[in-house]
């Protein structure tokens, strides 16, 4: 039915804007109350089209996913690159800045015509996981941090520089995962390693990350934790076999994984912790989602971002749409719109 929500402009002046305005911390309580409005008239009017289902309504004795976010403080390491990415923005413009960071980019430069601004944005997304994402070697602070970690006797692939690692380590300990790991630089193995009840899927976007996770956490510091791995390195005749052999093996505690290769049609029902790819038919354990997020960071706002477009699709998209019963596609035989003057008029016939 084209035109039944308007034109682009008539829709965003009678729905998108006061939305929008709404969601601002600055609103005014007659702002928040015209949102709220709109997203209701939104909801009715699209109320007759939208059959949803959920799982839950489906699957009666599906268990619960209990998603949580995990939020941690940068690493200082982590503040002092992020704050000099930001201050530099300011100074050199973004482009300039990007064109001298991006290690993929390296032999690229950056017009002005074009700001990379995707690119700034990957560069702080790998900055939340690990310094080490961006700290190459033609990073303009690379040689200024080497020689102060080298001063401070650390190196960069230490865990306490990735807010994350530190988190994700007592996350896993928290589930009996590695508790039995000897301390960095013990030699002493001896003892057993705890049987966990709880197994876990871990997605990262970036195959690097994975490495990182692999090498410098559980290999030094959590020894005793068996894993498989499956990225896009994975042979794809092999994958399927090496879920199946997670899925019926209980001795393995983890199964790393890379976001676009994991979630191709595995049917991931070995683990109680990871998102849809696990909380799914055969499940029988409650799947707990844990969200690793840096506090104060691009990562805090696009989940707020990510949130607030998720309230405007629930309320748009109600428990009014489960059912036909509710739908009131009654509405579609004695009900025309039209548009006039931008406006919507209701008329019966």
């Amino acid at each position: 039915m084209p035109g039944f929500l308007g034109s682009e402009k008539q829709f965003q002046s009678r729905f998108g804007k006061p939305i929008l305005q709404s969601r601002d911390a600055k609103s005014s309580s007659k702002e928040q109350e015209a949102g709220a409005l709109a997203m209701e008239a939104l909801h009715r009017q699209v109320l007759p089209f939208l059959l949803r289902r959920l799982k839950g309504d489906v699957l009666q004795d599906l268990p619960p996913k209990i998603i949580q976010d995990y939020c941690r403080e940068l690493s200082p390491l982590q503040v002092q690159l992020y704050e000099d990415f930001a201050k530099s923005l300011v100074k050199k413009g973004l482009e300039e800045r990007v064109s001298q960071i991006d290690d993929e980019n390296k032999n690229e430069k950056a017009s002005k015509d074009n700001p990379h601004v995707f690119q700034a944005l990957q560069y702080l997304r790998k900055l939340c996981n690990h310094p080490l994402l961006v700290l190459t070697a033609n990073h303009p602070e690379y040689t200024k941090v080497m020689d102060q970690l080298h001063q401070q006797h650390v190196s960069i692939r230490d865990i306490q520089h990735a807010a994350k690692l530190v988190a994700l380590k007592q996350l896993l300990m928290d589930c009996g995962i590695g508790i039995g790991s000897s301390s960095p630089g013990s030699t002493d193995l001896s003892s057993d390693p705890v049987v966990s009840q709880h197994r876990v899927l871990l997605f990262c976007q970036l195959k690097s990350m994975l490495d990182i996770i692999e090498n410098d956490l559980l290999k030094k510091h959590m020894p005793t934790v068996t894993y498989l791995r499956l990225d896009g390195s994975t042979p794809a005749g092999s994958r399927h076999s090496l879920v199946q052999r997670f899925n019926n093996d209980p001795s393995i505690d983890l199964l790393l994984l890379k976001t676009h290769v994991g979630g191709l049609g595995l049917n991931l029902t070995g683990a109680d912790t990871a998102m849809d790819r696990a909380h799914r038919i055969e499940q029988k354990k409650v799947v707990n989602v844990y969200r690793l997020i840096t506090r104060g960071t691009l990562e805090e706002k696009i989940m707020g971002l990510q949130k607030f477009k998720l309230n405007i699709a629930n309320t748009v998209i109600s428990q009014d749409n489960s059912s036909l019963l509710t739908m009131d596609t009654g509405q579609l035989l004695f009900s025309r719109i039209s548009v006039r003057k931008g406006q919507f008029d209701f008329h019966t016939t």
